[in-house]
């Protein structure tokens, strides 16, 4: 077996001021300052995250609590000019590509089906048929998804007895659905 000559890393130095490879014992409490920097850059990424969210998508909102909310007038709301109601399918400008949609808001069962029976047979496209999310609506409501089709959610409010109408997003499955609540009345 080989043999080196003694070195200088040979001889263990009783203060432990070693040299070169040898090194002194970690102090203790130094893997907190690691974990204690990953908490850090954690949360510092994650706020950040969700501020750079909220900017991209509107519909996301974040309230900070340190961020403060000022108070501002609330604005006073300004009559708009509504669109007349179209009651005849057959001016609907073939471009718009009308699809409408009935969803059943109401406790009673097969009120989808009985107002898309009033909607198809009036000449309007036949309309897709599903039970609502929630079946504890009270009123029902004709949205629109824009001001394109604001006349004809007002004639197939008219048609089907509906006092609301409302430009929403909320429903993007047709440009025109209606949530039939417990105050619908079938015809006949």
């Amino acid at each position: 077996m080989a043999s080196f000559p003694p070195d200088q890393f040979d001889e263990i130095p009783g203060d432990l001021a070693r040299v070169g490879a040898h090194r002194a014992p970690p102090k203790a409490g130094r893997g907190w300052i690691r974990v204690g920097w990953a908490a850090l850059a954690t949360v510092v990424l994650v706020v950040v995250g969700l501020f750079v969210l909220s900017r991209l998508y509107p519909a996301f909102k974040l309230d900070l609590p340190f961020a403060g909310t000022s108070a501002s007038a609330t604005p006073t709301p300004t009559p708009s000019k509504t669109a007349d109601a179209v009651t005849d399918p057959t001016k609907v400008d073939p471009k718009l590509k009308l699809s409408i949609s009935v969803l059943n808001g109401s406790p009673t069962d097969g009120l989808q089906n009985k107002a898309g029976d009033v909607i198809k047979a009036a000449g309007w496209p036949d309309p897709a048929r599903a039970d609502a999310s929630t079946r504890a609506e009270k009123t029902t409501v004709v949205y629109y998804r824009s001001a394109d089709f604001e006349g004809i959610a007002r004639g197939l409010a008219q048609l089907i007895g509906a006092k609301q109408v409302q430009l929403s997003d909320a429903y993007l499955g047709a440009p025109v659905t209606i949530v039939l609540g417990s105050d619908y009345k079938p015809a006949g």
